[in-house]
């Protein structure tokens, strides 16, 4: 099975730094795949904040994860500080998808990277809704 490749953006709009917590780890004593994930969406929800909205109030709308896509790049230990960069590209009219990566601050190394395509929804009439373009010009797109 041919492995996936995902090409990054040569500009993150967002960059946020994460502690790696004993909690993180896994039995073989690195972070944890879903762990992972689950930090990739902590910044995402940061990334958001930084813009002005939460995931559930883009200018009246939200969003849902449409799909995800990671590569594992190098394992990541207790104590070390993660950067998570962030961006919104390749937007349509009904979403975007967000390319992040992370990596240990100290030496740079990359860890993993990803893509989440996000799309946006009106969740009081459950039912898919336009980017919004304020939130399209405030993120880069």
């Amino acid at each position: 099975m041919p492995r996936i490749q995902i090409d990054l953006p040569e500009h993150f709009a967002y960059s946020t730094e994460m502690t790696l917590y004993l909690s993180h780890m896994n039995y073989a004593g690195h972070l944890d795949n879903a762990l992972l994930l689950a930090l990739v969406s902590e910044a995402r929800a940061r990334f958001f904040m930084s813009l002005g909205y939460t995931e559930l109030n883009v200018e009246g709308v939200g969003i849902v994860i449409a799909d995800a896509a990671v590569q594992y790049r190098s394992e990541a230990f207790h104590g070390e500080v993660m950067v998570v960069d962030m961006a919104a590209s390749d937007f349509s009219g009904k979403g975007c998808d967000l390319p992040w990566r992370m990596h240990e601050k100290l030496s740079q190394r990359e860890v993993a990277r990803g893509k989440t395509g996000i799309v946006f929804f009106d969740y009081a009439a459950r039912k898919v809704a336009p980017v919004p373009a304020s939130f399209r010009s405030r993120a880069g797109g």
